[in-house]
């Protein structure tokens, strides 16, 4: 679950033309060495996975043409790391920033295993990807028309998306449902998402929480996909922005 902040709204910017080579995406390895973010249901921290495809998602951008793409990774704990790495994109003046995390579920929805030798926890009652944006970051419209990009894709891969967001059992993690085609929701509070000056999306790439979905995640052609799928979206927006800035056509 993601650390949340109260933030006035952003006075909403005219968007730019996109021109691959000086589009400027950051591509935020969420959370931080210090501050791992979920255990898997295996003990391994997710801070590793988001790295591992933060970097992949990178390469694949850079070899689409958009080469003034940067990896950012933060150091420290959890809420200075947050405003650092808004401080980074804001400070690099980023047409995009894309946090990339991987999932896990309130811990009331546990359940207690051994692995290993080692006591661990999973939930493999839910499953999938999803995407975030808030309506308080002043390309809140681009944001989610990126969004959608990334979940289409993602959905042409034959992936689905996570459910659980729109459920009472979320808690205080539920969230409103923006669109139902490709998973994305709502989060205003969210500092990455929020306080950044250019468009943000927040990517969780799936739930290392369940068993068998931390295995795919673990894999390389799982990386790859979801990569390639961020990549063509990103080209397909650029496609689109550099005939039509205000992106009016609907998806």
């Amino acid at each position: 679950m993601r650390t949340v902040a109260k933030a006035k709204p952003n006075q909403p910017q005219t968007p730019a033309r996109c021109e691959a080579p000086k589009f400027r995406i950051v591509v935020d390895v969420g959370h931080t060495p210090d501050s791992y973010g979920a255990l898997s249901a295996r003990n391994d921290p997710e801070f590793g996975f988001n790295f591992r495809l933060a970097r992949l998602i990178t390469a694949k951008l850079k070899a689409e043409g958009f080469a003034a793409t940067r990896l950012l990774v933060t150091d420290g704990k959890a809420r200075p790391s947050l405003f650092k790495r808004v401080g980074v994109a804001n400070d690099a003046r980023a047409d995009l920033l894309l946090s990339v995390h991987h999932d896990s579920v309130p811990d009331k929805l546990l359940e207690a295993w051994e692995f290993d030798g080692a006591n661990s926890y999973f939930s493999d009652r839910f499953s999938g990807h999803s995407l975030f944006v808030s309506e308080r970051n002043p390309h809140f419209a681009t944001s989610l028309k990126l969004a959608r990009m990334i979940g289409r894709q993602l959905k042409e891969q034959g992936l689905r998306y996570a459910s659980q967001y729109t459920l009472p059992v979320m808690g205080r993690y539920r969230r409103q449902l923006l669109d139902k085609d490709f998973g994305v929701y709502r989060y205003d509070g969210l500092v990455v998402l929020s306080r950044t000056r250019s468009a943000a999306v927040l990517l969780e790439a799936g739930s290392i929480i369940n068993r068998d979905e931390e295995m795919e995640m673990n894999s390389p052609e799982r990386q790859e996909l979801i990569a390639g799928a961020v990549a063509a979206a990103m080209g397909e927006f650029c496609d689109r922005r550099s005939v039509a800035p205000a992106m009016t056509k609907p998806l």
